[in-house]
């Protein structure tokens, strides 16, 4: 009967480990108590003249597969990455733009409509081939992977520019020292200018003037949006968040995806927005509005899998003979944290947690500052990992000291817990009170164990979100054919290790790593030196393998880190059974217990 529940017991918690974990973790990492508030589309207090409504399928994509984002995002069907190609080289040799030519970003502005519609990460490659070229994060409105900004005027019975209006440009190329002013006169006395500035890393500031040479005052309202399809969108999990974003006074909200704008056809978060953009698990492209401005901002499905971040600011009445203007900012890069952190340090709120550190941002920020500086000094992200590993395990080193300790002198009462369960087996309070009296008389903590297990799991699962969220990680290479530590171990065994040519699904794609991690795991579980009847011992002996295939599509920096700290587990453990040599005693014991209570039922 025991056995049938013990092994019933096993099979529910293979289970939760193999489809559970998600439920839990949402349960940790529960929705924000203020969601945002979804309204239909048709309630929007005005249409936005300049930007995209709605969208055309590409060409190529009438029959092409429902759209699976990848784990970085990007076109994946070689018939939109054909027409992608094709369209930019049209695109982009018109004479109507202005270069973009900063130290992190190139690319250039479209004068038809005054869109930032080009843009490429200079210091950030496509894959980890050397020739793949830089990470483009903008594409001009139409094609495959349109995604853009946009800056423009709301008009109450005065002609402003719209998205056909053809803007005339100062001097380029557009670079930290040399900023781009477009103006438009729209024959009616207004004269309406957009001056462009960047910086050295992502940041561009766009300040949007109107000047009134007419009799009478107008009013107008400015505005700014970034227009994106999700068809480029990375994967969303809940761990990894991909989609609508922003900071609206009460956090950063990553409780929005893009199927919830789709079904609502707006979404209007709660509170005034610091900023409010798109977020994919590396990229991100934010609005942040003048600060003693107000405005509205929202989430807007357009059709076709197309979005649009809006932010328009309150009408301005601009009196004649006058100027207003307003200032916008638009971070279109990458999600480096020190630069996030420089810009939130520079006045833009929570602008750090952009990256989506979860709970464990506590214990996440320190693991990648110290991984930082230990590649600096190793100079290879493997080794560094490994580094980590080390010092992570060498702190833990006295605790696990008094672990094992701990066991020792549970074994060491063992006699006299069997005298007082003998003698008041047949008052069951009576004997857990003289247990725990036993326990405080002999200085003993029967939890000391748990501990090092417990400090492991934020650490692990720390080190598991730093692997997955900070590009600092992305593309660094180990040894051999670990060319990315932060993507899954390339070589599977289905495959040949690549001979065969098919690409096994993500369970089934064992590596190396993955078998190095259920061997060393099966060593550790060996070692236990506590006393198990022979179901939990073949639970534990079930594990490991399990395990293997439930961490072999995680990222191969992770099961570096589990593999090392397994190796040193073991390490640790023969040490320790040296100064206590009762437990190895004891261990020994135990298993040639169970083996010939074994023996005895077969």
């Amino acid at each position: 009967m025991d056995n049938q529940r013990n092994l019933l017991l096993a099979v529910v918690l293979c289970g939760l480990l193999l489809f559970g974990w998600e439920a839990v973790v949402q349960r940790i990492y529960p929705q924000p108590a203020e969601p945002a508030k979804a309204v239909a589309a048709a309630a929007s207090p005005t249409a936005i003249p300049g930007g995209s409504t709605e969208a055309a399928p590409a060409e190529g994509a009438t029959n092409a597969p429902k759209h699976k984002p990848t784990r970085e995002g990007g076109l994946d069907d070689p018939k939109l990455e054909a027409v992608e190609s094709r369209d930019l080289k049209t695109e982009l040799v018109s004479p109507e733009r202005v270069k973009i030519d900063a130290p992190e970003v190139a690319g250039s502005i479209d004068l038809v409509g005054a869109q930032i519609d080009d843009l490429t990460l200079t210091k950030h490659s496509q894959s980890v081939e050397k020739d793949s070229g830089p990470v483009r994060l903008f594409s001009p409105d139409g094609t495959p992977a349109q995604y853009f900004a946009q800056f423009g005027w709301i008009g109450q019975g005065v002609k402003v520019p719209d998205g056909k209006t053809v803007w005339q440009a100062s001097d380029g190329p557009l670079t930290p020292s040399n900023p781009v002013t477009l103006t438009w006169n729209n024959g009616q006395g207004q004269n309406f200018q957009i001056e462009f500035s960047v910086d050295d890393k992502y940041l561009i500031t766009a300040r949007q003037t109107v000047s009134n040479t007419s009799g009478g005052s107008i009013a107008v309202r400015p505005y700014a949006l970034i227009n994106r399809t999700s068809s480029t969108a990375s994967l969303s999990t809940y761990t990894l968040h991909s989609g609508p974003i922003g900071d609206f006074g009460n956090g950063v909200d990553f409780g929005t995806d893009y199927k919830d704008v789709a079904s609502a056809g707006s979404v209007t978060p709660s509170g005034k927005a610091s900023w409010i953009g798109f977020t994919d698990i590396y990229w991100l492209s934010a609005l942040v509005p003048q600060s003693n401005a107000q405005v509205d901002t929202d989430f807007r499905a357009l059709g076709n899998d197309i979005f649009r971040a809006d932010v328009i600011y309150d009408s301005l009445t601009v009196p004649s003979g006058r100027q207003i203007a307003r200032t916008t900012q638009l971070f279109a890069g990458a999600k480096e944290s020190d630069v996030l952190k420089a810009y939130e340090d520079a006045g833009i709120p929570q602008f750090s947690n952009a990256i989506d550190w979860g709970w464990f941002g506590v214990v996440e920020k320190p693991i990648l500052w110290l991984l930082k500086h230990l590649y600096a000094f190793a100079g290879n992200f493997g080794l560094a990992i490994i580094l980590l590993t080390l010092i992570v395990r060498g702190a833990m080193f006295p605790i696990a000291q008094k672990q094992f300790a701990s066991m020792a002198a549970m074994k060491a009462i063992q006699p006299k817990m069997k005298a007082l369960q003998e003698r008041y087996k047949d008052d069951k309070q009576k004997q857990q009170q003289e247990v725990m009296a036993l326990y405080k008389a002999e200085g003993v903590n029967p939890l000391a164990g748990c501990l090092p297990m417990l400090l492991q799991i934020p650490i692990f699962f720390g080190l598991y979100k730093v692997l997955m969220l900070s590009i600092d990680m992305r593309h660094k290479p180990f040894i051999l054919w670990i060319k990315d530590l932060s993507a899954p171990d390339p070589l599977h065994v289905l495959n040949l290790f690549g001979l065969l040519p098919f690409t096994p699904p993500g369970f089934l794609g064992i590596g190396v790593l993955a078998i190095l991690l259920g061997i060393t795991m099966f060593l550790t579980f060996r070692l236990n030196p506590s006393a198990m009847d022979p179901m939990q011992q073949k639970m534990f002996n079930f594990m490991p393998w399990v395990l293997m295939f439930v961490m072999a599509p995680f990222a191969a920096g992770l099961l570096l880190y589990w593999i090392t700290s397994n190796l040193l587990t073991l390490t640790q453990q023969q040490y320790l059974y040296s100064k206590h040599p009762q437990l190895r005693a004891q261990a020994d014991k135990d298993k040639a217990d169970r083996e010939q209570a074994s023996k005895a039922k077969g």
